[in-house]
């Protein structure tokens, strides 16, 4: 049996924890670095966004926020009874 390693920060492990160490890594990046990432996640949903529109996949349409169903056959769970 391996010893634990006593150099781990168990405060982050935690939800709440690892949030805040997300937000702190965030706060010390430049303008520059944070309008870089802010782009590449751009990209990113338009890729998905695209993808799932190829393969008929349903999604959401990011300028009329209505679901659009796609063709490809999935199975989903009805809505809850209101």
């Amino acid at each position: 049996m391996t010893q634990p390693n006593d150099g781990i920060d168990w405060s982050l492990t935690t939800w709440e924890g690892s949030r805040r160490a997300e937000l702190r890594d965030w706060m010390k990046l430049t303008l520059t670095e944070k309008w870089t990432a802010l782009e590449e996640m751009c990209d990113h949903a338009r890729a998905t966004l695209d993808w799932r529109r190829r393969e008929g996949l349903p999604y959401i349409d990011p300028y009329t926020r209505e679901r659009v169903p796609g063709k490809a056959v999935v199975r989903e769970e009805p809505p809850p009874p209101s």
